[in-house]
């Protein structure tokens, strides 16, 4: 069984024909997906997905790249306020160095106020670090969210992982290590604790090799743990079994799945 800790399920690519899309999850022992917002026009439209979906949930938030105003940030807030019931997470949020005519203080801002409404309502976050890893560092350490979150899409050194992995933070393990060019990602993903990992597919973005110029699907979650297990010394009912664990003890609002006998 697998869970997608970070899908835009929501995205067109999937919505356009969701019957066919529910099923091919389904197909794939695909259990749960957790499907990130990137903007507030996308929040309504999520909440109402995951409630028509079992498998579907939720992670609300302001992703860095984007522009947002302060009435997004309230609405955020409200609707966090409420409790939604399939809502497991904020997220996507972060930071962004790659395109520098983003507004970096406009980030910051609306980065550290999702991090505080993370820690008011203990909830994890779905976290975007490119190229900031060093910020980002700090920025969590400062922040001290009592539940942590996921370093979504790494693709940076050995050492940079383990600073997030001693702040209690896991580490999305996504199609990148697909690219046997990712040499300095995928031999940092063989030697993480295998307990700091969790799977995610970013879908319908960062397809995987040999896939270049397709949409990326939540089943490719099969073969990203089939080649971890490629790239890992642990047996592959152990790596499936440990990150399903490490998936619901960090989203610890998704219903308790039982594991295959």
């Amino acid at each position: 069984m697998f869970i997608d800790t970070h899908c835009h399920f929501n995205f067109p690519a999937f919505t356009q024909n969701l019957t066919a899309s529910i099923n091919a999850i389904r197909q794939a022992n695909i259990v749960g997906l957790i499907v990130p917002a990137v903007s507030a026009n996308h929040f309504t439209q999520l909440l109402q997905l995951v409630d028509k979906y079992p498998e579907i949930y939720a992670a609300l938030g302001l992703h860095p790249i984007y522009q947002h105003s302060e009435a997004d940030l309230q609405q955020l807030t409200n609707m966090v306020k409420n409790k939604p019931n399939k809502l497991v997470a904020i997220g996507e949020i972060g930071l962004d160095r790659y395109d520098l005519t983003i507004d970096w203080s406009q980030q910051l801002s609306f980065f550290r106020a999702q991090l505080a409404l993370a820690k008011r309502f203990d909830l994890p976050v779905l976290i975007h670090s490119r190229k900031a890893h060093d910020i980002m560092y700090h920025e969590l350490r400062q922040a001290n969210l009592p539940r942590r979150g996921v370093i979504h899409g790494f693709s940076g050194s050995y050492q940079q992982a383990m600073q997030f992995i001693k702040l209690g933070y896991y580490i999305g393990v996504g199609g990148v290590i697909s690219y046997v060019r990712a040499n300095k990602t995928r031999n940092t993903i063989a030697k993480l604790p295998l307990t700091s990992l969790m799977l995610e597919t970013d879908a319908p973005d960062m397809p995987l090799s040999g896939q270049q110029g397709e949409i990326n699907r939540p089943e490719n979650i099969v073969e990203i743990c089939n080649i971890l297990v490629q790239l890992r010394h642990e047996s592959p009912s152990q790596i499936i079994n440990v990150i399903l664990t490490n998936t619901l003890t960090l989203f610890n609002r998704i219903n308790k799945i039982e594991f295959p006998k």
